[in-house]
């Protein structure tokens, strides 16, 4: 055992030892792992918060969502709720089913105390009673089994009640809730939802206060807008459910929805998939996707760093030769000193592991803000994730040093002793495949991100089928002066013009059903995106109306009679020209009338979206937004002015407003994140490659020292040293960009196949990447190059 210490403790001094008297070979080693084992931790947490979702709930792998498929004479439409009765007898009917519960959230209310206290709350929220009781949310106040189990009953997350009350204790205290004038009495107060969840929920209201209200709501076949979830008994079958669904629903709604022409197929999506694998909700979900392509790129990142360990110490192991075979000689086994160098390897690697999680610490924040959320607190909260990353720092060690410490200890110590140590055309191969595999995934990523900038340059650049510059949004609440305060914006004179809408583009789409007279003359069921406006709103939106004409204050009827379309409305019901719809019938919301007019399709959500089918009605008092726009070289005025005119109009309640354009825009935040980190794991992996590639540069350099000695004695210049000295590193570029570029086109187009309206043509964006690379390499090999071919050639041939 003392024999084993001694022997540890002889190996750690002179593996110290080394690392002193080579600093700026140990520096390049260890920055290169602590970068690299830093990204990779950032990636890793990244991915676990991400395949975390929905994860927190106790009985989370019994939970499921009903989703449908709805056939529709006018094509399939994929609602990520089913009508909205479906699941009130589910438990009666299958026996598989333990609970129901809907919810509907994203609501945006005005929210008043005391009279007088105005509040604005988003992601306000209704729900069944049971909701509590499928997805169990720590209470801190309150009895959820029955804190929604009234009609105006409501529960606040732990901040909101907090934001309204501060230390006081809400239970029993009464809101008005401004949306529709009524009062709400806090009966719980629950945990604030976990971000990684897909259900944001500040605010929550009992179903049962609209049920009073529409006396039909439980039996509305046509309403596809409550989420359903259905938790399974323990040990049922989602498959033996899911069987038994088309015999339920045509059982419960058949007749109503043969009715509506509607035939809906049910499905059933495992909660803990929705957010990373159901492609029905793109406003709130994430993508496996990327989930992979991280997974990925942390992986690739940590290989680099290693190839990089194994290139820079190969580098060195013909300073190292000679140590070697005096070792051999005074009686040092191979494995002896294979133990040697990878002890040293493991060294490094532990100092750079502790680098790592400093530096991870350090830069955590910065990746919270990159990625867009706060995967995670602080790096300690996980200690299990620490204990990971060491694992794999020691695994670097041992697997990089393998390599260098099995050619080293296997040199003959006469043929080193002699100067005859050579490492052989392997080893050459060896560390040449290495630097064209760290290339490859350089290459690949700088492709990647080049094309992710590109794509968001296009989309934004696109034309979208309406004006979205200067519009200044505001959300009424539905006020009752909101149409005093609308005429009133006329006056100020920094606003050009107004309109009013339900609804705009990159909001959540409000779809309903609708009937329209199709070209057999039958009315034809069709779910479209539903837009109440005002006279001024196509034209205010410079929205073109290709066929028939604009709603118009001069046809009394239009107010109540008339309906304008898409073309993609126009196309689903089977007419060939906008024209063709002219002046049919319509049927929706017990309005009935004629089309008017077809508007050019406009993009209501982001390019990744296809256009939906879309109908407009005049019906300002459903029009809770108001727009207006506003002078651009006037904009702070008139903000003033618009807040000074709502006090005197609406009291003093919260301004908030918002500009189209920037809200619009915000539908490809998540893929302007995706680009940022992919942008910064690119420059991470090239800047560990170009390490390696010094590293190689180095060591060549050092076994063709006498070679350039001669050459510059004979008459060679600087210029033709380092190109003989560049050209096989560049070579090794090339090469890696040709194994890169077809790797990369598989997967940026798998990738742009996620967007419905997507750049077409990007063969230069490789040949950018490519040309990138070498000059990154050759401006990194000739740093060394340069370096080497400036040495007085007597020096050189001296050391041999």
């Amino acid at each position: 055992m003392w024999i084993v210490k001694t022997m540890i403790r002889n190996y750690l001094r002179v593996a110290f030892r080394n690392l002193w008297h080579h600093k700026g070979f140990s520096l390049l080693n260890i920055i290169g792992l602590t970068v690299g084992m830093a990204a990779f931790f950032l990636v890793f947490l990244y991915v676990c918060f991400e395949l975390s979702y929905d994860s927190s709930y106790s009985n989370a792998d019994r939970i499921y969502r009903i989703v449908a498929d709805v056939k529709t004479p006018s094509g399939v439409e994929h609602p990520n709720s089913p009508p909205t009765p479906t699941v009130v007898h589910m438990a009666q009917f299958l026996p598989e089913v333990q609970m129901t519960t809907r919810v509907n959230m994203g609501d945006n209310w005005m929210v008043i105390r005391d009279d007088k206290e105005v509040f604005e709350t988003n992601d306000v929220g209704s729900a069944d009673s049971t909701f509590f009781q499928v997805f169990d949310i720590p209470f801190v106040k309150g009895d959820p089994k029955t804190a929604l189990s009234r009609p105006n009953s409501l529960v606040l997350s732990e901040t909101t009640a907090k934001k309204f009350f501060g230390n006081i204790d809400p239970v029993g205290k009464v809101l008005t809730l401004t949306r529709d004038k009524f009062p709400g009495t806090v009966t719980g107060v629950m945990k604030d939802i976990p971000e990684n969840s897909h259900l944001k929920i500040a605010m929550l209201i009992s179903l049962s206060t609209f049920e009073q209200g529409s006396p039909n709501f439980d039996s509305a076949w046509n309403d596809y807008n409550w989420e359903s979830f259905a938790l399974l008994k323990p040990g049922a079958s989602a498959a033996g459910l899911q069987s038994k669904l088309p015999a339920y629903i045509e059982k419960m709604g058949g007749s109503a929805l043969f009715r509506n022409r509607q035939l809906p197929t049910l499905l059933l999506e495992p909660v803990r998939d929705i957010y990373l694998y159901s492609t029905r909700d793109d406003s709130r979900n994430g993508h496996i996707g990327n989930v992979y392509i991280f997974s990925v790129i942390g992986a690739f990142i940590v290989l680099i760093a290693g190839i990089n360990f194994v290139n820079l110490t190969t580098a060195r192991s013909v300073e190292r030769a000679k140590e070697v075979g005096i070792r051999k000689v005074v009686g040092a086994g191979k494995w002896m000193l294979a133990g040697q160098f990878i002890g040293e390897s493991i060294v490094i690697c532990l100092i750079a592991y502790l680098l790592a999680v400093g530096l991870s610490a350090i830069l955590l924040p910065v990746f919270n803000q990159l990625a867009g959320k706060e995967v995670s607190t602080g790096i300690f909260t996980q200690p299990r994730y620490l204990t990971i990353l060491l694992g794999i720092a020691i695994l670097i060690g041992i697997f990089a040093g393998l390599y260098p410490a099995l050619v080293l200890s296997s040199f003959r110590p006469v043929a080193v002793l002699k100067g005859k140590f050579s490492t052989g055309t392997r080893g050459v191969v060896l560390r040449k495949g290495l630097v064209i595999v760290q290339f490859t995934i350089a290459i690949g990523l700088m492709i990647a991100t080049l094309v992710v900038y590109f794509q968001l340059n296009y989309m934004r650049g696109q034309d979208l089928g309406f004006d979205k510059e200067q519009k200044l949004i505001m959300d009424s609440r539905n006020d009752s002066a909101k149409m005093v305060f609308k005429q009133a914006l006329a006056s100020i004179p920094g606003v050009l013009s107004n309109t009013m809408a339900s609804n705009m583009p990159g909001l959540f789409d409000f779809t309903n059903q609708c009937q329209i007279e199709n070209g057999r003359g039958e009315m034809q069921s069709a779910n479209t995106v539903v837009y109440f406006v005002d006279y001024d709103y196509l034209s205010q939106m410079r929205m073109k109306v290709i066929a028939g004409r604009n709603f118009s204050r001069a046809f009394g009827t239009d107010s109540a009679q008339a309906m304008i379309l898409n073309e993609t409305a126009v196309r689903q019901l089977g007419y060939t020209a906008p024209e063709q719809v002219i002046g049919k019938r319509f049927d929706q919301f017990d309005r009935k009338g004629t089309i008017i007019g077809v508007v050019r399709d406009f993009h209501q959500r982001s390019l990744q979206d296809p256009i939906k089918s879309v109908t407009m009605r005049v019906e300002p008092r459903s029009c809770d937004l108001i727009y207006a726009t506003i002078d651009q070289h006037r904009v702070p005025a008139t903000l003033e002015a618009i807040r000074a005119k709502r006090k005197e109009l609406l009291g003093d309640r919260p301004f908030s407003y918002y500009f189209l354009d920037e809200f619009f825009d915000r539908q490809y935040r998540s893929e302007e994140n995706f680009g940022r980190l992919f942008l910064n794991f690119a420059i991470l992996a090239i800047f560990i490659s170009c390490l390696g590639l010094m590293g190689l540069a180095a060591y060549s350099i050092v076994l063709r020292t006498k070679e350039v000695g001669v050459r510059k004695v004979v008459g060679a210049s600087v210029g033709n040293i380092v190109y003989l000295l560049s050209r096989d590193f560049l070579l090794l570029v090339g090469w890696a960009f040709l194994v890169a570029a077809p790797l990369a086109w598989f997967f940026v187009h798998g990738w742009l196949d996620g967007f419905a309206y997507r750049i077409t043509s990007y063969w230069w964006i490789f040949a950018l990447a490519g040309v990138a690379a070498l000059a990154i390499a050759l401006a990194t090999v000739s740093f060394q190059a340069i370096k080497a071919a400036l040495v007085n050639p007597v020096k050189s041939l001296r050391t041999e």
